[in-house]
């Protein structure tokens, strides 16, 4: 029944833009175009949603592109729709008006102008062509964002460290190697001395990465590649057999992340030493406000961690930072999370103005925040996941130069 609703929604809205297009275009073929493609978009989401099965509660690549494109093809026809109430509204009043002041007179409606028609396709367009502009390339425009962060406390021998954070792979959704190489090229064009992932390397089974792994196994760094896990690497949002195909799951795609030369950190700590000074590189497995995975446990990641040590932490979803990190009584110098994708759509202009939706429901979702002299960078995420694009919220690469105080 839901289905038949959301159908029936659809191709009223589509009618209502058939008309737009009839108005707008002495040819027929644009309008007639038009419905073509909406309703071949409708039944290739219907055919996904209804039809195919899958044992993920997440979508597939197929089931986002799906669902991509018929919210493409709907917030275009709601735009169109907007303007032309309005118009017909108007048409409507004047119908009425000239049958007031010559009731004998049988009011016509007066027609839709072509302006406004033309107007409404053209304003629409705009989100449309951004929504589909996101989903072919928009995915794969890398950022190298680059922060100098100062400390008093960092010793000597790192004052000039460089590292780069990757978070959010998301493997499952790639859908193009030769831009995935690109990806990879640009994070060993940094030359860090460490590289840190935040986790999410898979959108459900270990199995994802396989196809990755050889590639993201030649990223380089000096001193090592570390890695927690995100709320996705567990494998909760598939409808698995058994409890223990689960674990074998999640043990894999532990192995696979040591194949790669990742060093995955779980509630546990190392030391980076350099010149006879250190400091500690703690990692927590995902814990997140809500109803996230809670098995983060950053008191035994802390074990023999002095309050002295200058630490840097890697923690996939920044409500962690937010409602355990920040206040707890050791200082964590730098944090680096990931998790929110800066949900993938967004306006970002340097200087003026960083907003996405996602603000509503994280108080820290993207960039360098500060508290108390400690830092996070909620990084956008080098994937993608459900929409099958970005709009705004480019992929993003950082790197991080750790500076001494002076």
């Amino acid at each position: 029944m839901r289905w038949l609703v959301f159908a029936a929604l659809y191709m009223g809205l589509a009618w209502y833009c058939f008309q737009a297009f009839k108005t707008s275009f002495r040819n027929p073929l644009f309008a007639q175009m038009y419905m073509a493609s909406a309703i071949l978009v409708l039944g290739f989401f219907i055919f996904q949603f209804t039809l195919v099965s899958s044992e993920f509660r997440d979508m597939n690549i197929y089931k986002s592109y799906a669902m991509g494109f018929v919210g493409s093809w709907f917030l275009f026809s709601l735009g169109v729709v907007f303007f032309l109430l309005f118009e017909d509204v108007f048409r409507l009043l004047w119908a009425a008006i000239m049958k007031l002041i010559n009731p004998e007179q049988t009011a016509a409606l007066p027609s839709r102008r072509k302006f406004i028609s033309a107007l409404a396709l053209g304003l629409a367009a705009l989100p449309f062509g951004a929504l589909l502009y996101g989903m072919f390339q928009g995915k794969y425009r890398y950022k190298v964002l680059k922060y100098e962060l100062s400390f008093e406390d960092l010793p000597e021998a790192f004052d000039g460290y460089k590292i780069t954070q990757i978070s959010d792979i998301h493997s499952g959704s790639f859908d193009n190697a030769t831009k995935i190489q690109y990806g990879i090229d640009l994070i060993n064009q940094q030359a860090s001395d460490a590289i840190f992932f935040t986790g999410d390397m898979v959108n459900n089974k270990a199995s994802e990465m396989e196809p990755w792994k050889e590639m993201f196994g030649s990223l380089q760094a000096a001193d090592g590649k570390f890695s927690v896990l995100g709320n996705h690497d567990y494998g909760d949002y598939v409808a698995w057999n058994s409890e223990a195909e689960k674990e074998a799951n999640l043990n894999r795609l532990k192995s696979i992340q040591k194949e790669m030369g990742f060093d995955l950190i779980l509630n546990e700590h190392r030391y980076l030493e350099k010149d006879g000074q250190r400091l500690a590189l703690v990692g927590v497995e995902n814990w997140g406000q809500g109803g996230f995975k809670k098995a983060g446990d950053l008191n035994k990641a802390i074990s023999g961690v002095g309050p002295e040590d200058f630490k840097i932490l890697l923690s996939h979803d920044p409500s962690h930072w937010e409602f355990q990190v920040k206040d707890h009584p050791q200082h964590f110098h730098l944090t680096l999370s990931g998790h929110t994708h800066g949900m993938q759509f967004g306006i970002e202009i340097p200087g003026w103005i960083k907003w996405s939706p996602v603000k509503w429901r994280y108080t820290y979702w993207a960039g360098i925040y500060e508290s108390m002299g400690q830092y996070i960078n909620v990084n956008r995420g080098f994937g993608f996941l459900g929409y099958p694009g970005r709009v705004g919220i480019w992929p993003e690469i950082t790197v991080i130069t750790l500076k001494k105080a002076t």
